[in-house]
């Protein structure tokens, strides 16, 4: 979204300044940034599969620069999900691409499923953990406590995704982190 009001921005500063100095425009037209469209495959996601399609929908709500979709037939994924019992936890490799895995201890402790596969997301979207943390932070994860079932980014993590991934090329490796992130 910044990259494209910069644009916007700048197109209309040409045409005033065209303006002023008698240049003709024919027609300026803005040029929009796609967004990054990554794909994730939650087959192995068990009972989570909505939690995680939600959760992926609550990113493209939250963000412009990047756009999760489900994996089609013959795709290879940029994102496997995968239910397991043990704790949450992402894998991520470069910037958008790696494992997320909904474990069911954190479920069965009470965490809100939407708001594990939200955090597991942005884990692969660039974003570290954020612990201590409000629930105002998805980031957060575990730290909010089981009553927290807030399953959306706040500004500060809205704008790092944008940021990430507003002019990201692709391979582009994430802040560097050791291993597996375990919320």
């Amino acid at each position: 979204m910044h990259v494209r009001m910069l644009t916007g921005g700048l197109a209309a500063a040409c045409l005033v300044s065209l303006s002023l100095t008698g240049g003709q425009v024919a027609a300026a037209a803005e040029t929009p940034v796609a967004a990054r469209v990554l794909t994730y495959d939650a087959g192995g996601s068990a009972e989570f599969k909505s939690a995680v399609d939600r959760g992926a929908a609550i990113w493209n709500e939250s963000v412009d620069a990047v756009e999760l979709r489900p994996v089609t037939a013959g795709q290879r994924a940029n994102i496997r999900v995968l239910a397991d019992n043990g704790w949450p936890r992402a894998l991520p490799g470069t910037l958008g691409n790696g494992t997320v895995y909904i474990g069911r201890q954190a479920v069965d402790q009470g965490y809100d499923t939407i708001r594990i596969s939200a955090h597991e997301l942005g884990h692969i979207l660039g974003l570290p953990d954020r612990k201590p943390g409000p629930c105002s932070s998805l980031m957060s994860g575990s730290t909010a406590g089981t009553s927290c079932t807030n399953p959306y980014p706040n500004a500060a993590e809205k704008a790092e995704v944008e940021g990430n991934f507003g002019g990201a090329l692709a391979g582009r490796v994430p802040a560097p982190r050791a291993g597996v992130i375990v919320d």
